[in-house]
């Protein structure tokens, strides 16, 4: 039996934790827009969503920056 590729998928609601473990090229995104998600205690708590909202940031827009940025690693 041929297991399905899983599609790689980033939502509002991932822990940031979840999201730097699985897909580490998340990294630079975070970091052009003054995210310091890497070393942030909060980082194992605080969603995307509420990442994003803290730093003033359009959540939908870092989202589709994020899906950009793993469609090119492929």
């Amino acid at each position: 039996m041929v297991k399905k590729k899983q599609k790689e998928k980033i939502t509002k609601d991932m822990i940031f934790s979840e999201v730097l473990k699985k897909y580490p090229e998340s990294t630079e995104i975070f970091f052009k827009h003054g995210m310091m998600c890497v070393g942030c205690p909060m980082a194992t708590q605080e969603t995307i969503e509420q990442g994003a909202k803290a730093h003033g940031l359009n959540t939908e827009k870092l989202l589709e920056e994020l899906k950009k940025k793993l469609k090119k690693k492929k």
